[in-house]
């Protein structure tokens, strides 16, 4: 949950950059940078900043994110004619599977009801459903996917959650040296600040069950059902 303030993390920044009265870096300036940060920690990790909502399918098996998504995360449940009633699980599929067993799954008997979807991280901003949506009365199902997070101002929370405020702070200070880049001692931390965004950032990663919707674990009580692609 977010609760520090973006001015809590762009005057930390002014005092470690020994400018406290924002002469050589405005609070403007820095402000600009906390959110291009944001944004590139979710672009380096998608889950940074997750939506869930229930979306409307369309006709046939391809569907698109909302405009807001960025990348799928995962398809959760079916929710009904109305979008209002929770309904049995979608299960992700590899597409080799489907396109082997079932070459014309694209053109099969059409269902309101998903029972698999697929995703290629490759396109992520769309999915595949089996069976295909009908022409009318399509199904809703419930989406976990990724956005960029709007703009704050310093009077505001931060949008991500309050541990990446370090690496917010690394990246306001990676880019102010980047500024002053013509001295090389700067050029220097630049590169370290950036070095220690990343690092922050590839951590987290670390200890967090990947978000790509394809990088199923191969352990646990299901994992043979998971390999096999059995099961529906």
């Amino acid at each position: 949950m977010a609760n520090i303030l973006a001015s809590t993390i762009v005057n930390k920044a002014s005092v470690l950059l020994q400018d406290a009265t924002n002469v050589r870096w405005t609070q403007a300036e820095l402000l600009g940078w906390l959110n291009d940060g944001q944004r590139e920690v979710v672009f380096l990790k998608p889950d940074a900043y997750a939506t869930n909502e229930t979306m409307k399918l369309a006709t046939g098996t391809k569907q698109a994110l909302p405009v807001a998504g960025l990348q799928l995360l995962s398809v959760v449940r079916n929710m009904g004619a109305t979008g209002l009633t929770p309904g049995k699980a979608v299960r992700l599929v590899d597409r080799d599977i489907l396109d082997v067993q079932l070459p014309d799954w694209h053109a099969a008997e059409a269902s309101a009801e998903a029972l698999h979807y697929v995703y290629d991280d490759r396109n992520p901003k769309n999915f595949y459903v089996y069976p295909p949506q009908p022409a009318t009365g399509q199904g809703y199902v419930e989406l976990v996917y990724s956005t960029a997070p709007a703009d704050v101002a310093l009077s505001d929370s931060i949008k991500l959650d309050d541990i990446y405020a370090n690496a917010l702070l690394d990246y306001i200070m990676y880019r102010a040296y980047s500024k002053d880049a013509d001295y090389a001692a700067n050029a220097g931390r630049a590169s370290a600040l950036y070095q220690a965004f990343m690092t922050s950032i590839g951590a987290r990663g670390k200890v967090e069950v990947p978000v790509d919707p394809n990088a199923v674990s191969n352990t646990g009580p299901f994992a043979s059902l998971r390999r096999s692609g059995g099961g529906q």
